[in-house]
């Protein structure tokens, strides 16, 4: 059984952390949702990335066996970083650009994410690498992820914002539609409602717990006699909110695994 860190500015993550309990439910898992700071896609390069260091060594210093930075803006800004200063697995979560250039019919995909990551080296660099025939609609979600961390993801006003975020990337015939922020795919029903059920949508957190999996067999192959390991929520301003919105927002039976709360308090 291995412990797994998952790390995110906020509530955005337990996306990830779904998908993980989903495939791999033996295992331990502490997430730590750094609400107190988020949105993080609105702040500079350096903090983000002195940020994500912090709060990565503090899960590295808990035990954790594999990290997952299941931020996109953290990815973008910090894991180069954490990787070279912590030695143990780290897997990032990328916008779907590449599985969305392949599946678009039309060539045109519609990508929302923070300001952060479509401004980001990292981002750029893997845009760059894709076919010119391609067109990407690049669009902020501003405002998005702070409606989302205060639990109206499908409220009539972050309907609103949405439906004007969403409106060049429709205007320009988009087929397919990257999430790229883990916040977003809690917003699936409202892009719907507004998108129809035609536009494909993009998310890849089954790809970075696939990813996860192979890191773990090669760590620790599975010795497990648990079917369901335990879950610890840590949150930086409200833990009980957090515990809520984790009952709220995933799929993942968690009445079948040892889920406890905490306060994360200062990390330096």
């Amino acid at each position: 059984m291995a412990l797994i860190g998952v790390f995110d500015s906020g509530v955005g993550g337990l996306s990830i952390l779904d998908e993980a309990l989903r495939q791999l439910p033996q295992h331990d898992y502490i997430y730590l949702a750094d609400s107190a700071n988020a949105p993080y896609g609105e702040k500079s390069s350096e903090w983000i990335a002195a940020r994500s260091l912090s709060l990565c060594r503090y899960l590295a210093g808990k035990g954790c066996d594999a990290i997952v930075l299941a931020c996109n803006t953290a990815t973008a800004e910090a894991i180069k970083q954490i990787r070279t200063e912590i030695a143990i697995p780290i897997i990032g979560v990328e916008p779907g650009i590449k599985p969305a250039a392949m599946q678009s019919q039309n060539n045109i995909v519609g990508v929302l994410a923070t300001e952060a990551t479509l401004k980001s080296d990292k981002f750029n660099a893997l845009l760059n690498t894709l076919p010119n025939d391609c067109q990407f609609i690049k669009q902020a979600g501003a405002g998005l992820v702070p409606l989302i961390e205060s639990g109206k993801a499908d409220s009539e006003a972050t309907l609103e914002l949405l439906a004007g975020h969403l409106e060049p990337i429709q205007d320009a015939g988009a087929d397919t539609l990257v999430l790229g922020c883990t916040h977003y795919p809690f917003l699936r029903k409202a892009i719907r409602k507004l998108l129809g059920e035609s536009i494909t949508l993009i998310d890849t957190s089954d790809a970075v717990v696939r990813q996860l999996r192979r890191q773990l067999d090669i760590l620790k192959p599975s010795d497990s006699n648990s079917e369901f390991g335990s879950v610890l929520l840590l949150s930086s301003k409200n833990e009980n909110l957090l515990l809520s919105m984790a009952q709220d927002l995933m799929s993942a039976d968690l009445a079948s695994h040892l889920v406890k709360a905490q306060f994360l308090g200062e990390v330096r």
